[in-house]
């Protein structure tokens, strides 16, 4: 199922949120899509499930939106929160407001790509998700009790959004430093160094063909560029690498799981994260936290996340010539790695999820309590 782009930071960063709530004794039911190698149900941590709808298909997923709209009711009727999570999807807000409404629930909405404000329109798809969702990414941050984002950037414009400050919490994403506790062996012992490491999706969004071009604009004959991930672009990006003969320095290593992931940026030189757009990068936190230096495209929200000059470098997005000049910079400059290494170490620190998971958790708090008091209110009135 690797190829049906199932995994990327929403995906890390819901998966971490829920261990962390599931150590808090937090009871948790998470429903999603299913890609086609994944189980239908499983259990994850000691209060928590996992529930996998829809078609295995490559196109056209939305359509597990019909059977969730059946299960989701039947799911909350125990619940006392309802929190969507909101990437490229039109079908999660509608569904988790439809069933917050009917059981009269809360509804918390994280927003990590804001269809409205970060999609950055490139094709035909693009275009139909920000002209079809971004409506309704606007009427959910006005209709939740609250709204979680996970950049400062996206709080600022919601805010110019006339979205409630009250109802406005900036979360941003963590990292669980468990994980980067080495030492590790190294994954890829037939790639060379210096390692130039790209992590995530093999995605239109996040500008790889970028960084295939500028692999083959690289100074130093020594450097490798390390593809680790898969998705719906790999084989056009396998055919670009090969039609500018860059084979030879360029590797694709394919999908790693989450786990995995501390061993390879042990052995990596620097990330480099090209996206066109971005409305965080979870890969930078991890990069971060394995005190990586960091070239990424100086777009969306990535500044907030990567200060050029401090824990790393910001080019201009979709220049391979300019990416290229600043990777080979990175490379050949060992005391600018070195300070870049240690700004990144600095700012890891604020992305703990044992942290995080608590302010969260606070926000469920508020909002539970928000609502018991408003039906008590509500009761009161029919009273009298």
């Amino acid at each position: 199922g690797i190829r049906f782009d199932p995994i990327g930071g929403m995906q890390n960063h819901t998966a971490e949120l829920t261990r962390a709530l599931d150590r808090r004794g937090i009871v948790q039911t998470v429903l999603t899509t299913r890609p086609p190698t994944a189980p239908y149900f499983q259990r994850l941590g000691d209060h928590a499930r996992v529930i996998r709808v829809g078609l295995p298909v490559r196109r056209f997923r939305q359509l597990y939106a019909p059977q969730a709209a059946i299960i989701a009711p039947i799911l909350a009727i125990r619940a006392d929160v309802v929190h969507v999570h909101l990437g490229e999807d039109l079908a999660v807000i509608p569904l988790g407001a439809a069933v917050a409404r009917l059981h009269h629930l809360p509804l918390v909405l994280t927003v990590h790509t804001s269809l409205h404000h970060a999609l950055a329109v490139s094709d035909l798809r693009s275009a139909l998700l920000k002209t079809l969702g971004g409506p309704i990414e606007r009427w959910g941050e006005h209709w939740a009790e609250a709204v979680l984002v996970i950049t400062p950037r996206l709080r600022r414009l919601l805010l110019a959004d006339s979205v409630d400050e009250n109802r406005l919490h900036f979360i941003p994403p963590g990292v669980n430093p468990s994980l980067f506790e080495g030492p590790f062996e190294d994954p890829f012992t037939d790639v060379g160094k210096p390692r130039v490491l790209f992590v995530g999706r093999l995605a239109s969004q996040k500008g790889v063909g970028t960084l295939v071009e500028a692999a083959g604009l690289l100074k130093d004959p020594s450097a490798q560029v390390l593809l680790v991930g898969d998705g719906p672009e790999r084989s056009k990006l396998e055919r670009d690498a090969e039609r500018l003969d860059v084979g030879d320095r360029l590797h694709f290593a394919g999908f790693f799981a989450h786990d995995r992931l501390p061993a390879v940026f042990a052995h990596a030189d620097l990330l480099v994260l090209p996206s066109l757009y971005e409305e965080s990068g979870t890969v930078l936190l991890e990069a971060m936290q394995a005190a990586l230096p960091i070239v990424a495209s100086g777009t969306g929200s990535i500044p907030d996340v990567s200060e050029d000059g401090v824990n790393g470098l910001l080019v201009p997005p979709g220049d391979p010539e300019a990416l290229a000049r600043t990777i080979d910079r990175v490379l050949a400059d060992r005391k600018l790695a070195r300070r870049l290494s240690e700004g990144a170490q600095e700012r890891a620190k604020d992305y703990d999820w044992e942290v995080l998971a608590e302010r969260v958790l606070r926000v469920y708090q508020d909002v539970t309590a928000g609502c018991l008091a408003s039906v008590d209110s509500t009761e009161e009135s029919k009273t009298a």
